[in-house]
């Protein structure tokens, strides 16, 4: 059976969005893993606002079927004053019925961000997203220090997540792409580790 990892993000201007697709090439390193990408619509500020059924341009909108559905998450967001973007959490908000029925305890999940300046609140947004999943009873995957890139970087990358630092509109740097590809292929490795298990269990 085919492993699914979902990658759901937000992204304004497509940095976060840049890492959500070198992530997909991580999961689909693994023979067996499918990687899907979803995003979620943005929010305005004045009231809720409608969204078009299927975005102009990028990954289509999640839905909670993606998330119950899914054997693993990577969880994607711009750093907005050391914290998620607004439209993701919005998103998460919602996940309530998922919670009572327990869809998503036992999953691998990670964490992956973009800021704008060094100092930017990378880790702390990183960590403001790990906190729903550990209210869903998911398994939170960082990066270990064994991952070459994690100690050479001199711009994003964290033992929590991979991350991006945007300077005047860089791409991502190779080490930041390795990164990305590191969680990817950690969540697809676990994730089928842990179906396999879980078969193996049932079966006896």
């Amino acid at each position: 059976m085919t492993t699914k990892i979902l990658i759901l993000y937000f992204s304004r201007h497509g940095t976060t969005a840049a890492m959500a697709n070198h992530i997909a090439h991580g999961v689909e390193s693994v023979s067996g893993a499918e990687a899907i990408l979803r995003t979620v619509p943005d929010v305005s500020t004045v009231c809720e606002k409608i969204a078009d059924t299927i975005p102009a341009h990028g990954a289509i909108y999640a839905t909670l079927d993606d998330l119950r559905n899914c054997d693993g998450l990577a969880l994607g967001s711009p750093t907005h004053f050391g914290n998620m973007a607004a439209p993701l959490k919005y998103f998460l908000d919602g996940t309530t019925a998922l919670w009572f029925s327990g869809a998503l305890v036992g999953k691998p999940s990670g964490v992956f961000t973009t800021t704008g300046s060094m100092h930017g609140g990378q880790e702390s947004t990183l960590l403001s997203m790990m906190l729903p999943l550990l209210h869903h009873g998911m398994l939170l995957m960082g990066l270990p220090y064994t991952e070459a890139a994690l100690r050479e970087t001199i711009s994003g990358g964290t033992p929590y997540g991979p991350s991006h630092l945007a300077l005047e509109d860089a791409g991502l740097t190779n080490h930041e792409k390795e990164l990305c590809r590191a969680l990817g292929l950690r969540l697809a490795k676990t994730a089928q580790l842990l179906k396999s298990s879980s078969t193996t269990h049932n079966e006896s």
